[in-house]
């Protein structure tokens, strides 16, 4: 469970979210707002990636300010762009590179390697150069290397904005397939009404909160007052 109590972040005198207080329990939820809404500032605030002005974030019970290593252990992200997370000069290495930090075997580590690139249908390229895959291939290795890790919580921000119609269907059938935690973070309204729920950001404040149908509707009239 992560749990955001009366929660501001500031970025110098421009304040991006004021007050929020969330408990977020449902496996799968899903954020959406306008552009400068704090979407994503909310989103890297649930595993320390960024820290709260003032208020505080709890994931299972630690706080991202007194236990930000835990909580990255326990909360992978996947950001929009997956050259901003591939790290390594080929597949196989950025898969291997999250777990060495894990303290695992050389020879598990490769069973792990190995087992991802067949589930995520990049065996076929195992040594090829990680930046020169396609959009979609990133994406997927971007992911892989998040889950391989085995956290708890997952934070999606803008997962399938940069991707076209196939590799959008195939990023949200392998999102909504997922058994740990969801938060995502998006403008697809297709990919958020797979969520049990739906909070709305505006101006850094929570404009509407519950089941998809409702909030999404709640989100399109605002746009469209």
């Amino acid at each position: 469970m992560i749990e955001l109590e009366d929660v501001h972040h500031d970025y110098g005198d421009h304040k991006v979210l004021g007050g929020i207080s969330l408990t977020l329990a449902e496996p799968r939820i899903a954020i959406v707002g306008a552009n400068g809404s704090g979407k994503s500032t909310l989103a890297r605030l649930l595993n320390g990636l960024l820290l709260p002005t003032s208020g505080r974030v709890r994931v299972d019970g630690l706080d991202t300010k007194k236990d930000g290593k835990a909580i990255r252990r326990k909360v992978g992200f996947v950001f929009q762009d997956p050259d901003i997370q591939i790290i390594m000069p080929t597949v196989a290495e950025d898969l291997d590179f999250g777990l060495k930090r894990h303290g695992l075997t050389r020879e598990l580590r490769a069973a792990k390697v190995t087992a991802a690139l067949l589930e995520h249908g990049l065996d076929q390229h195992r040594d090829h150069p990680a930046h020169l895959l396609s959009g979609g291939q990133k994406q997927l290795l971007a992911i892989a290397a998040v889950l391989i890790t085995d956290p708890t919580h997952l934070v999606f921000d803008e997962p399938t904005t940069l991707l076209d119609l196939p590799n959008r269907h195939r990023v949200t059938r392998l999102i909504t397939g997922l058994t740990q935690q969801v938060v995502l973070v998006t403008h697809d309204l297709d990919l958020a009404a797979t969520a049990d729920r739906v909070i709305v950001l505006d101006h850094g404040t929570v404009f509407a909160d519950g089941p998809p149908a409702r909030s999404i509707d709640a989100y399109v009239a605002l746009h469209t007052a």
